[in-house]
Parts: C-alpha cells; structure tokens; sequence
C-alpha cells in the first residue's frame, strides 16, 4: 500500500487508537505520531454485575393447565400444546459493548477531522472486527477520502513495523 506525503493512517483497536501521519512519501514512509489514546477495559467478567435473567413457563394455582390423570400435562382432544419453556436472556458483553463504543469515537474523530480538512488521504488499519465497527459509522467525508484499509491489529506494535506492515499491503 502507498502511502502518500502528508496523509494520515488511523492504526486502531477496541481500546487503542493512534493518529499518524506520514511525513515521509510513498518509497519512504515515515509516520510520526500526532494522537495516541489508550482506553481501559477490563474484561467482561469483571464488568459484569449480576447473572444473565432467565424466564420459565412456572404457572401454579388457578391458571396453571390442569393435570390429566395419567401423570401428564399433554393436550387431550385436538386443541393445540404449548410445552412450558424456558427462555434465557442473552448476556450482554460489556467488554465488546465498549470496543464498539471506541471504534464509534474514533470515527467520529475521523469526521470531524475529516471536515475540518485537517487530511486529504487517510488509510485506516484494525482488526477485522473493529473494522466493521468503524465501517458502519465512516461519515461521507471520511469515505471520500479513504484510501486503503487493511485488516490487522497493529496497535501494539512499533512504528517502524506499522511502516513495513503498509509498505507490505
């Protein structure tokens, strides 16, 4: 991947975000540090306050279905059978909640970058999950000027490596 002078490469996780630009050219890259951000987010278990809920068909007293005398409690005659059911809600991931909260953040960073003119070129590099995330919410300046994206965690890696990773692109 080319990246040319002055553009900008956003180098991003859920929880992790950088703000590069190349002050270098398209042979030589050499991206400098403009915005680094580092979020905390400890892992779903220790986020978690309570048990996912859970719901079940437990009917007693006078609406519950009558018993027939064989032991069981399936329909007699031709009418229709709900079998009691035990439902269980989801649980909620905080953890993912709050990567895709970040990935929303620093699309909006990219707009109002964006509409500020503040780049003309940008490449964006993530994970293939945070990618998604931050697809859904690339405002149409951001996507005018979005040049390449490529889909690998590079957020903890040394510049230089982020350097070759694109070049490799």
């Amino acid at each position: 991947m080319q990246v040319p002078h002055n553009a900008v490469v956003c180098v991003a996780d859920g929880r992790k975000m950088l703000f590069l630009r190349n002050q270098g050219d398209e042979a030589y890259p050499n991206l400098t540090v403009e915005k680094a951000e580092e979020r905390p987010n400890p892992a779903d278990r220790d986020q978690k306050t309570d048990a996912a809920g859970g719901a079940s068909s437990t009917q007693t007293g006078a609406g519950a279905p009558a018993v027939a005398q064989g032991g069981s409690n399936h329909a007699q005659g031709g009418g229709a059978q709900f079998a009691p059911s035990r439902g269980s809600f989801e649980e909620t991931d905080f953890h993912q909640l709050e990567e895709d909260r970040f990935a929303a953040e620093v699309a909006d960073l990219l707009k109002r970058r964006a509409l500020r003119h503040d780049y003309d070129a940008l490449f964006v590099v993530a994970p293939p999950k945070t990618l998604g995330e931050l697809r859904k919410h690339y405002h149409v300046e951001v996507q005018h000027r979005l040049k390449g994206e490529l889909d690998k965690d590079l957020t903890g890696h040394p510049i230089d490596q982020i350097e070759q990773a694109l070049q490799a692109a």
